[in-house]
């Protein structure tokens, strides 16, 4: 596979087929200093260009000096989309991770997750020896709770029909509707998301096994991301930090990237 250009900034790394045969695409920006990779998972309906890039994380961390590695995730930017339920899940996507990081060949990594990619970059660190340390942002307690992303206004039930409905559709729900509203102009494959609404992971999460160092960061007007403090807990040895904003501009604020780059800034 080619991943061919990026839509904006950044150097296109390439591709590799996963074992059930989907395209992931992924992006590769060096850093100058010869430290771990550090490999970032986008949200749900994002990309790499848009969580990270256009946010300024990716330059934060380049000029900092790291290298860095981020993926498109199934269904999402330029990733293969295929429209079936069984080819999604954060599991599923957290196999992905491990895949890229054994296609680069990488020893050791640090992994940084954003909402949906928090719940993927956590399941990660449940079973992968490579990993260093973690970095999850815009989920809280729901991960202990619900084994996910807090899906309660709109339930991923409601979105997945409303992403299959057509417009104008009178059982869209409000809460839905803005949802797909926030989608308009935007190169989404909505029936690729519709299929991982319906795939999302809500089981236990086996927090106790991590044993990577974490850092679990929340906005504080997140309401994906309530009493983050539970998470940090459940998984031991975690700290957490909570910056101004809410699930969108948690992202975007510079307290977030330099907390991360302080966290990650070991000489090992």
């Amino acid at each position: 596979m080619t991943a061919g250009e990026p839509r904006r900034t950044g150097i296109a790394g390439g591709g590799f087929e996963t074992d059930d045969g989907v395209e992931i695409a992924y992006w590769r920006w060096p850093g100058g200093l010869e430290t771990t990779p550090v490999v970032l998972h986008h949200g749900f309906t994002g990309d790499t260009h848009r969580d990270w890039v256009d946010t300024g994380v990716v330059a934060a961390l380049t000029g900092a000096g790291r290298t860095v590695v981020a993926l498109d995730a199934r269904g999402h930017g330029r990733s293969g989309k295929p429209h079936r339920p069984d080819a999604y899940g954060e599991d599923r996507m957290a196999r992905d991770v491990s895949s890229l990081v054994a296609e680069l060949g990488l020893a050791r990594f640090d992994l940084i997750g954003f909402s949906m990619g928090a719940v993927v970059a956590v399941l990660v660190a449940t079973r992968e020896q490579r990993l260093r340390r973690l970095v999850t942002l815009g989920v809280g307690a729901s991960v202990v709770e619900k084994g996910g992303v807090d899906t309660e206004s709109p339930t991923m039930d409601a979105l997945a029909h409303a992403l299959l409905a057509e417009d104008g559709d009178p059982s869209i729900g409000i809460d839905s509707q803005m949802f797909l509203d926030g989608l308009v102009g935007r190169d989404v494959d909505k029936t690729a998301l519709a299929m991982h609404a319906r795939s999302v992971h809500a089981s236990p999460i086996a927090l106790g096994r991590i044993t990577a160092p974490t850092l679990v960061v929340a906005g504080d007007a997140d309401p994906y991301a309530k009493r983050p403090e539970v998470l940090a807990a459940a998984i031991p040895g975690a700290g957490y930090l909570v910056v101004a904003g809410d699930h969108g501009t948690c992202v975007t604020n510079p307290e977030f990237a330099r907390a991360a780059i302080d966290f990650l800034d070991v000489s090992v």
